[in-house]
């Protein structure tokens, strides 16, 4: 290895340096190209330097109470069920049976609106929900007022619906959005 950076330097000196100074004696030309290269080595250690970046103080790890909320899984209706307005809203199973109040609809991907005490009218479709919902100032013009009935809406889809049944249409994308 060292006869290699040996023979590097031979080679150097005889493409840049004339012939005295390979005898030992520096001519002004010789003198004159080290001192540039010295200043272009000074201004290359001072860019370096500017760039130099602080190292990064060690981080700690928080210590935490026992709570990771990677670990904890959002809680979801499952089955979904749509009710009436004397069926109670919440986070549904099959065991307490409440109408999702979280709905979204996976065509339109707007949330699922319910009004208490109103079905939609024959005329309804899917332009007037497309151009007026979740506005129930705008959508009332298509509400009746029907007590026990519970008008649910997205902007592609609606229905009407009195007692608690299980969301099974197909034509239906609502899906529970977690609790």
């Amino acid at each position: 290895m060292a006869d290699d950076i040996d023979d590097l330097l031979d080679e150097v000196e005889t493409k840049y340096c004339p012939k005295d100074r390979r005898k030992g004696k520096e001519t002004s030309s010789c003198i004159k190209s080290r001192r540039k290269a010295s200043e272009d080595h000074d201004d290359l250690d001072q860019i370096l330097d500017d760039l130099k970046v602080e190292p990064l103080p060690d981080v700690k790890p928080i210590k935490s109470n026992g709570y990771d909320a990677r670990t904890e899984t959002a809680r979801k209706c499952y089955p979904i069920y749509v009710g009436g307005a004397n069926c109670s809203c919440g986070m549904g199973t099959s065991m307490s049976q409440k109408t999702c109040d979280k709905m979204r609809c996976t065509s339109c991907d707007f949330k699922v609106v319910s009004f208490d005490n109103f079905e939609w009218t024959t005329d309804t479709d899917y332009l007037f929900l497309r151009n007026h919902a979740p506005d129930f100032q705008k959508l009332k013009s298509n509400l009746n007022s029907r007590k026990g009935y519970r008008a649910y809406c997205c902007q592609c889809s609606f229905r009407s619906i009195k007692e608690l049944t299980q969301l099974k249409d197909p034509q239906l994308k609502w899906v529970c959005g977690k609790h």
